[in-house]
């Protein structure tokens, strides 16, 4: 799949509804069945503490480009800590392209969201670039996502139109905005289920954050 735009469109935003906590507890359970471990967080602050409690002292971390960990202030306060080994504070001082690529790739923990997760267990994000797709489906070693209970949808054909209809508006008007070009959809990451036990963490939050 592959859709850009010229223009900025409105958001669709039959797509911000949260969840109910019967559709919450059905995705927690299929997402669980299929390998990423599923926790539940009344409000964002809660989020937040869980994901300090996942990280251990002196773990790398690298986090993805992502509005819900902007949301919650993950990345300012994993930066201003002495306690991790940020990569991003690193990405910083590198030169080099190519290193800088091989340093996002492949980090310890990553840290991020996702745009879509379907009620029987799947979860998908979308990209322009492709840069996170990586380290989430195999460069990590460890994956933590933060997800608001209004990216849940029915199946794959839903996802689709929310990240088509809602998140394309919303990350191509924050491009205009910020950078003065237009986004797209590139590339899609379908997780179907993780094979490595442990390794994906998802947080289900019910607030809307994020796109």
């Amino acid at each position: 799949m592959f859709k850009e735009t010229d223009k900025t469109l409105a958001p669709n935003l039959y797509f911000t509804r949260l969840a109910t906590d019967a559709q919450i507890e059905n995705t927690r359970r299929a997402l669980e069945a299929h390998g990423i471990h599923t926790f539940v967080a009344e409000h964002g602050e809660e989020a937040e503490k869980m994901v300090f409690d996942l990280l251990p002292k002196g773990a790398e971390v690298f986090t993805t480009s992502s509005q819900t960990l902007e949301q919650l202030g993950i990345p300012a306060e994993l930066e201003k800590s002495k306690e991790y080994n940020v990569v991003r504070t690193r990405l910083k001082q590198v030169k080099d392209k190519r290193e800088r690529v091989k340093l996002g790739a492949t980090p310890q923990y990553v840290i991020g969201s996702v745009h879509a997760v379907t009620e029987d267990g799947r979860v998908m994000i979308a990209s322009n670039t492709g840069s996170q797709l990586g380290p989430y489906s195999a460069g990590a070693e460890k994956v933590i996502w933060v997800v608001g209970t209004q990216k849940i949808v029915n199946d794959i054909t839903e996802g689709l139109r929310r990240i088509e209809e809602y998140v394309l508006p919303r990350e191509d008007e924050r491009m205009m905005r910020e950078f003065g070009t237009h986004s797209g959809i590139s590339k899609v990451l379908v997780v179907n289920q993780e094979k490595q036990p442990g390794r994906i963490t998802m947080i289900l939050v019910k607030e809307e954050l994020g796109f």
